[in-house]
């Protein structure tokens, strides 16, 4: 495949994998998401390296997981870890601007407090926040100058939260005409900026990344009448986990529903909801259909790679939950992924583990530049090209919090699914019997093998890249034979030798 490509970077925000007909959903209306999956690559088992906005955003930008990176909660509920990356972080914007391209981000930044994405080399409006900031200057211009109503909602949906107060606003209906939507406003601006760029790259042989970030479909859910009642809910068939009661989960699940208000709403309600959240990305992926079509009449189609993902899932009822959380089921985890490359084969399907990591090395190998800084992701060009390479059967993702602290790492294979919570009771799923994950099977008996084996896996993987959440596993599970002293003392010759020699599950007897 030549370098140095032309890219398009289409990224949602908080987008379930069964909303689009692409991943089976008969009732999706995603033409154009669906027609870049038929000429394209679907991956199947595409993941998040952690189910909350900014870690996930700064894992893209810098190749790098969010343990290595360390920018790990969103700022507006940050618990006490750092708001910015640090000066001097490689990203894949700042190298392709080192090698000439333009490099243009329209929508949600959400990578970090203070710097925004100018600082990072990117072109665009700074779009701060994590929903649209419907109060915006530019997004107030736009308005005025084209004649359009501005903001106004009716018909909110929300419930009781815990304390007697109203719950946080899931779903509202909009007054205003789809053209004075912010997601249009992001279309028109992106389309701008694509004619820009186009013009560059024809004149000057510049070429570009041009990245359209939408803030939804995340909640609430606030939509014109023609996408707010565009899925009749009668038509929504409930997620199965929508029975979820908790049993032998850890508590904190239960404490969330309870903070999504998900209890106190109908299962009506419910329905409508993700009745509504389809009506949202079928406004999405119209918007995306109008950047695709100006790429086409400028001529772009052929020489620019398209990727679409984006940041993590979104319960939207699932397991009595909405939004994302300490909970790392498929639902906010598991996210779409279609990649389109010029040349490269169409309708491919590929299921091997790949990560919104692997985007970031894949970018720079499009652009002819050395993919090592990202030391986190790997090239999808092989997988695009539908070539048969080694790859891992299993992917490791991780949380650290949002509300509060809450460490956990999943280890997912391609039946099992492991995750750690120090706090509490730690989680093991059969996926093949329960892809609901109704049934945490890790204290069963019969499971002890796999428990054992999927432990002491996700042990090694995270000592091997230097997550030091290692060393809690090393104490309190059996992790198999250690070969370094696991107090990290230096003091204990006699524990320094027992855990030379091949001490078991981190025990060490003197």
């Amino acid at each position: 495949m030549t370098q140095r490509r032309n890219i398009l970077f289409f990224m949602t925000d908080q987008h379930r994998v069964d909303t689009l007909g692409a991943y089976g959903n008969p009732h999706a209306a995603t033409p154009v998401l669906d027609e870049l999956a038929a000429t394209g690559t679907r991956f199947d088992r595409w993941y998040t390296p952690s189910a909350i906005c900014t870690p996930a955003r700064a894992s893209l930008l810098t190749g790098q997981a969010p343990f290595r990176h360390k920018l790990l909660a969103n700022n507006e509920r940050n618990v006490g870890y750092i708001e910015d990356l640090p000066d001097g972080q490689f990203s894949f914007s700042q190298a392709l601007r080192g090698v000439g391209y333009n490099t243009g981000l329209i929508g949600k930044w959400h990578v970090g407090t203070h710097k925004v994405a100018a600082d990072f080399g990117f072109d665009g409006p700074d779009l701060p926040g994590w929903h649209n900031p419907v109060e915006n200057e530019d997004y107030l211009r736009y308005l005025e100058e084209n004649g359009l109503p501005p903001y106004q909602i009716s018909d909110r949906i929300r419930g009781t939260l815990p304390n007697g107060g109203p719950g946080n606003l899931l779903a509202a209906r909009l007054h205003q005409p789809e053209e004075a939507t912010f997601e249009y406003y992001l279309a028109t601006r992106t389309i701008e900026m694509l004619e820009r760029y186009a013009d560059e790259y024809r004149e000057g042989g510049i070429p570009f990344f041009l990245a359209l970030h939408f803030f939804g479909p995340h909640l609430p859910y606030i939509l014109p009448d023609e996408y707010f009642d565009m899925v009749d809910p009668e038509l929504v068939e409930l997620p199965k986990s929508i029975a979820e009661n908790f049993h032998g989960k850890p508590p904190v699940q239960r404490n969330y529903s309870a903070h999504w208000t998900f209890d106190t709403m109908p299962i009506e309600t419910t329905r409508k909801l993700i009745a509504v959240y389809w009506g949202y990305v079928a406004l999405i992926d119209k918007q995306i259909g109008r950047v695709m079509d100006a790429a086409r009449v400028l001529g772009l189609i052929d020489e620019t790679a398209v990727f679409f993902t984006c940041d993590h899932g979104e319960f939207t009822g699932s397991h009595r939950l909405h939004d994302k959380g300490p909970a790392m089921y498929e639902d906010i985890y598991r996210t779409p992924g279609l990649v389109r490359i010029p040349g490269a084969p169409e309708g491919v399907v590929r299921d091997e583990f790949v990560s919104l990591l692997d985007c970031t090395a894949t970018i720079l190998e499009l652009a002819g530049v050395d993919a090592a800084p990202a030391v986190d992701s790997r090239s999808l060009i092989p997988l695009v090209g539908a070539e048969e390479v080694p790859w891992a059967d299993d992917i490791v993702c991780e949380f650290h919090g949002h509300h509060f602290p809450y460490p956990q790492r999943m280890l997912r294979e391609r039946r099992y699914k492991l995750v750690v919570n120090p706090d509490s009771v730690n989680e093991l799923y059969d996926l093949d019997v329960d892809p609901d994950e109704l049934m945490n099977v890790y204290e069963h008996p019969e499971m002890e093998p796999v428990r054992r084996r999927m432990m002491g896996s996700l042990y090694r993987q995270l000592r091997d890249r230097g997550d030091k959440f290692y060393h809690w596993m090393t104490t309190m599970y059996d992790v198999g034979e250690v070969d370094y002293d696991p107090t990290q003392s230096g003091l204990d010759e006699s524990t320094y030798s027992a855990a030379t020699d091949g001490a078991v599950g981190g025990a060490v007897v003197s």
